[in-house]
């Protein structure tokens, strides 16, 4: 788990100034060695949080020809890469080597080999190339930036901006779509002339000017195979053995995150199978609020388990004190609450691991999700998944600031509906291609990133993803329950899981919190960003206005004000919201 960026000009040398900065900028993600390469027109920086072979496995990693690699995240198969290489000599022990030499051998099919999260550079300069690749689910962040004299490359926008080789400005469609929607969609991000690599996507570069690039989709092909339940349950507890294993292997301590839902009550059930020293488990709550706290439940999965539980409370003084500095690793904005917990979750675990695996992915592979039962309705009963924005009916928004916020959304929906899949298929697809990558996993990986931890989620495994995919629909969802299969499962091997009564929704109370200090509305109301955006004086009365969808609205808004203040104005945020908000500097 690192950071890298790197540029390719046109022709002439690199800046080594420009480096400088890009490594600067992301020297939170990686806080154990800093590494860099310059041949010819390129030049790449890494800096590193070890996890494997923390000793011999820096980088850049180079063969026996100058080819060069930078990479994040982790290859967890490399032991059997390595293992189909008999003839290869490898001058570490790292899993981010294996994929140098497959690339030698493959050429941009070098992917294909992978089970992992990953963002790679690699330089190839007897072919006069840069070769940047992106995992299939988009676990792992990286973002391209077009010049007249070449192209840039970063695992975080904010180091394309500090370089300064991007202005922090605002992409009017992005805006829209993220205060409706709570994130981006597709490729534009919210700074013009910054992209993303979409998931699964191989760029290739020659003389500063991209000329090919492909996709390595998430998911299989073809609509739902029947199968026999019980064969399939059989099966089911094959492909989770064998994705929590591999997502297990680390050189440094590690533990997870348990909510007490579905998903991590599974990944809990598998690690105390493999782990019979027991597992560490991280569970938030929210004490003195009018939410569930999941803590009693996660106790009584730990006891069941013999996992070690540590209980972290997050509560309203959190809020104001983190709420700043997780606005500001937030660079690639995602208005998720969940962003909150999952920030002080990470400071907390990172005391005694650097490794943390979750559930994320589960409901989108299982199909989880209320919406997936509304999608699955026969015309004309069924139902669009995202129907209403944030800001629907409110009178908040300045004319034409929403324009067009669908539209990205509706365009995945389209490209996902495809000949064969099922209604809850392409709804899965639709999540897996847009939700979770721009939403669920950039949270994750900022939060925990900021914080030296490395997230790990085996749900998002290319084996797991060709089984659960084409599940049978019955499998999947059934008497009004999402995720069958997998409650069916954790019916035997975690009973205290109780996986078929009814589960309640994982929610931050920060609408509770922001009512019981409406007086932050007015400062939201005078931030540039804001003014931008909302009509006059609707924002004070939006934060004096009760209810769900105005607690949700004003959430939305301060974090804006917070992300606009630090990242389009470039201005520090310290202190708590109410300092940081107030500070005219």
């Amino acid at each position: 788990m690192c950071g890298i960026a790197g540029v390719m000009t046109t022709g002439t040398a690199p800046d080594e100034r420009v480096l400088d900065r890009l490594a600067e900028a992301l020297a939170h993600r990686g806080p154990d060695g800093r590494g860099r390469h310059i041949a010819d027109n390129v030049g790449m920086v890494q800096n590193r949080l070890s996890i494997i072979d923390l000793e011999g496995g820096k980088q850049p990693i180079l063969d026996a020809d100058g080819r060069a690699i930078v990479a994040n995240g982790e290859v967890y198969n490399y032991l059997e890469l390595k293992s189909d290489m008999p003839g290869q000599a490898f001058a570490t022990g790292s899993d981010c080597e294996p994929p140098l030499h497959l690339y030698r051998e493959r050429g941009t099919a070098f992917t294909h080999a992978l089970r992992g999260m990953y963002a790679v550079a690699i330089h190839d300069p007897a072919a006069g190339r840069l070769v940047l690749a992106r995992d299939p689910f988009g676990i792992k962040p990286l973002y391209l930036a077009e010049a007249s004299d070449g192209v840039a490359f970063a695992s975080e926008p904010q180091a394309l901006i500090a370089a300064g080789l991007v202005r922090p400005d605002i992409a009017t469609t992005a805006r829209a779509e993220l205060l409706q929607l709570q994130f981006t969609t597709g490729a534009a991000t919210i700074f013009p002339g910054i992209r993303r690599l979409l998931p699964g996507e191989t760029v290739v570069i020659e003389q500063g000017r991209i000329s090919d690039s492909r996709i390595l989709p998430a998911l299989p092909s073809g609509g739902p195979e029947p199968g026999d339940a019980d064969a399939l349950l059989y099966r089911l507890d094959e492909v989770l053995t064998e994705t929590v294993d591999l997502h297990q292997r680390s050189d440094v301590p590690y533990g997870m995150f348990l909510s007490g839902g579905i998903d991590s009550s599974v990944v809990l059930a598998m690690m105390a199978r493999l782990n019979p020293k027991g597992v560490l488990a991280f569970t938030a709550g929210f004490p003195g609020t009018g939410v569930h706290d999941e803590r009693a439940h996660a106790r009584e999965l730990a006891r069941a388990t013999g996992a070690r539980h540590v209980e972290v409370e997050f509560g309203e003084s959190d809020f104001w004190d983190l709420l700043p500095r997780v606005a500001a690793c937030m660079d690639d904005p995602a208005a998720d609450y969940a962003c909150l917990p999952t920030f002080k979750l990470a400071q907390v675990a990172g005391q005694e691991v650097k490794v943390i695996l979750s559930g994320e992915g589960g409901d989108e592979l299982f199909g989880g999700y209320g919406r997936y039962r509304h999608a699955m309705r026969p015309w004309p009963f069924a139902k669009a998944m995202r129907r209403s924005g944030t800001f629907d009916r409110l009178e908040v928004l300045r004319d034409g600031i929403a324009d067009g916020w669908r539209d990205g959304f509706a365009a995945t929906e389209r490209a996902e509906t495809v000949d064969g899949r099922s209604r809850l298929q392409a709804a899965q697809a639709v999540d897996c291609a847009d939700w979770l990558p721009n939403d669920l996993l950039t949270k994750a990986d900022r939060c925990l990133m900021a914080n030296g931890i490395e997230g790990r989620v085996p749900f998002l495994d290319p084996v797991v993803a060709a089984f659960a995919f084409r599940l049978p629909d019955r499998l999947k969802v059934r008497k009004g329950l999402g995720k069958w299969l997998l409650r069916r499962w954790l019916e035997t091997a975690l009973p205290a899981a109780r996986p078929f009564e009814a589960k309640r929704g994982f929610t931050v109370p920060v609408g509770e919190w922001i009512a019981a200090r409406p007086e932050i509305g007015q400062l939201v109301a005078r931030q540039p960003g804001i003014i931008e955006i909302c009509r006059p004086d609707s924002v004070e009365r939006l934060f004096r206005t009760g209810g769900k969808q105005a607690g949700f609205a004003c959430w939305t808004l301060l974090f804006y004000a917070l992300w606009h203040r630090r990242h389009i104005l470039q201005r520090p945020t310290q202190g708590d919201a109410f300092s940081a908000l107030a500070d005219r500097g």
